[in-house]
């Protein structure tokens, strides 16, 4: 353990911008990997830690203080290797079964990692200066292409939706895209995406945005027009009724309200959509259902109950899409501080194995007995045949 502490306290008296602990020794832990970055907002400088399951990523931010308690507390016991960066040196931390500390230390350049504010416009996809007419009306740019001091969260939360999305797209070379937009609203969103597409990555896009509201849908392609989107534009339409016969790439919904977001995923799979990015909003169909003898505790709170169902909503969904092909992981779209409304579900097409199937659905079968849960999404595939 001295030795452990010895050498941290080495690394850290380096400031670290970057943090990577890996190699665990237990398998039963469920974090793979832990990552830390040094960040820094408008007030302080801070380290955020990103903790990656099989299928998600958990978030933490931490005073620069407490970073040292926090390494000790992973590393000690559960992994054997921990890399960091400061911006003129990298260290390589191992950790021998017998227990000895073995680290190692080298001079270089490692400036483009930082997350400080002095880098922070080369870290966003779609950076400040550039005129991007969506985000201008949006009032998040100004008419030069500068941040609106009060409009720098939704900055942030608008890049970091386009990042999880480019984390995907740039695993391939697309050259086209036909790409699905339910429950669309007012659609900055969906105009910003396509600006992305388009302009940042090149892709020739056909992008289709869907929604009740008449007049919403006609502001909407005017807008388009004006903007010179011309593969861009908008139907009004029902989530559970729309049809569509062509190919379908990729399927978006943010915040579809509760099983709209079942019938989004349940079309996106009859489609064979290669991706899915959908943000679910007011689960509320579980929590109406939700009864169980043996773990009542979940229900004795309104509160509670609410949350949970929730969660487990959202669970099952992405359980029954690795269930139907699609590798799926859930994400944290922003800080809860903004919105409960925060979790991502990226899907990617994908094979999976006839055992890695079976354990999913087992666990949603589980799951559903246990509570008394009949999840639309489920029954949707149910009675396609597609759940034996």
């Amino acid at each position: 353990m001295e030795d452990l502490i010895k050498a941290i306290d080495d690394m850290l008296n380096d400031e670290l911008i970057k943090i990577v602990i890996s190699n665990k020794i237990n398998k039963e832990n469920k974090y793979n990997k832990i990552s830390i970055f040094l960040k820094e907002n408008k007030k302080k400088e801070y380290y955020q830690i990103e903790k990656y399951t099989d299928k998600q990523v958990f978030h933490e931010n931490i005073e620069k203080e407490e970073l040292r308690d926090k390494i000790l507390e992973f590393v000690y016991n559960n992994y054997k290797q921990l890399n960091g960066w400061s911006e003129k040196t990298t260290f390589d931390m191992k950790i021998s079964k017998k227990g000895k500390i073995l680290l190692s230390k080298s001079k270089t350049n490692n400036t483009k990692l930082s997350n400080k504010s002095h880098n922070k416009e080369k870290n966003y996809i779609l950076k400040e200066g550039t005129i991007i007419k969506p985000l201008i009306d949006l009032g998040v740019f100004t008419k030069e292409g500068k941040v609106v001091n009060s409009k720098y969260d939704k900055y942030k939360q608008i890049n970091r939706f386009i990042e999880i999305i480019d984390d995907e797209i740039k695993k391939k070379d697309y050259k086209e895209l036909t790409i699905l937009d339910f429950g669309c609203g007012k659609s900055y969103l969906t105009f910003v995406l396509y600006h992305y597409f388009v302009e940042i990555k090149k892709i020739n896009v056909k992008m289709i945005g869907l929604d009740l509201k008449e007049d919403v849908i006609n502001k909407c392609n005017k807008i388009a027009k004006a903007y010179n989107y011309e593969n861009l534009h908008f139907e009004l339409g029902d989530i559970n009724g729309f049809k569509y016969n062509n190919k379908v790439d990729m399927v978006i919904t943010l915040h579809a309200c509760d099983t709209a977001t079942d019938y989004a995923l349940y079309n996106a799979i009859k489609w064979n959509a290669k991706m899915i990015f959908s943000v679910p909003c007011c689960q509320h169909e579980l929590n109406a259902q939700m009864k169980s003898e043996n773990l009542n505790i979940l229900t004795n709170y309104g509160i509670i109950q609410e949350r949970i169902a929730a969660l487990m909503t959202d669970s099952i969904r992405g359980n029954l899409l690795e269930y139907m092909g699609y590798k799926t992981q859930l994400l944290e779209f922003i800080d809860i501080a903004h919105s409960p409304k925060n979790i991502l579900i990226r899907a990617s097409k994908n094979k999976v194995s006839d055992e890695k199937k079976n354990i999913v659905l087992n666990e949603v079968n589980n799951l559903i007995k246990e509570f008394n849960f009949n999840p639309t999404l489920y029954k949707l595939l149910k009675n396609d045949g597609c759940i034996l």
